[in-house]
């Protein structure tokens, strides 16, 4: 695996299981990464200072997961110039959905490139993309990865022509 170069923030070790989804993909690509827990609500200094050292650590991409209020990736792209992917975790009374809103309505000029909830997957890809314009060996594993996508996808079209709904549910 190459040198860290994005870093994953999750404001709580509860986030982990969904944010494993981010990793694993920067993994897939061979892209290095690092995982911190650093909650914007209760060790802000913290969060801010990892925030402003990320560049100079040679990070250049981070993904912040958080659910409920969200603050994380916000707190994280106001102090770096670094692209920052927000990922809002499901939880709380309001399932996320309060996450999602925190993070798409950033204010301008600090923008946060937002995933589904629990899109961790994609944000690990949204990273990879982002260094694929400057490295040719994750655009060229990104290219594979699609085209594996594809082939899925016919195989599964053929399959259903072929047998039909039921016979295609009973397998």
């Amino acid at each position: 695996m190459n040198h860290v170069k994005v870093g994953i923030v999750i404001g709580s070790d509860s986030d982990l299981k969904v944010m494993k989804g981010a990793a694993d993909m920067l993994e897939y690509f061979g892209i290095g990464y690092e995982i911190v827990i650093s909650s914007a609500h209760r060790v802000p200094d913290r969060t801010i200072q990892y925030a402003k050292s990320a560049e100079e650590r040679g990070l250049e991409v981070v993904i912040a997961g958080a659910g409920m209020a969200a603050h994380l990736p916000g707190v994280i792209a106001a102090c770096t110039s670094l692209p920052v992917i927000g990922v809002p975790i499901q939880s709380g009374p309001l399932e996320g959905k309060d996450a999602l809103l925190s993070m798409v309505q950033m204010p301008s000029g600090v923008p946060v490139a937002v995933m589904a909830i629990n899109g961790a997957k994609n944000a690990g890809i949204f990273a990879a993309q982002i260094l694929s314009g400057k490295d040719p060996e994750i655009r060229r594993k990104l290219k594979e990865y699609k085209e594996r996508l594809a082939e899925e996808v016919n195989a599964k079209a053929e399959k259903l022509k072929r047998l039909g709904i039921e016979g295609y549910l009973s397998e």
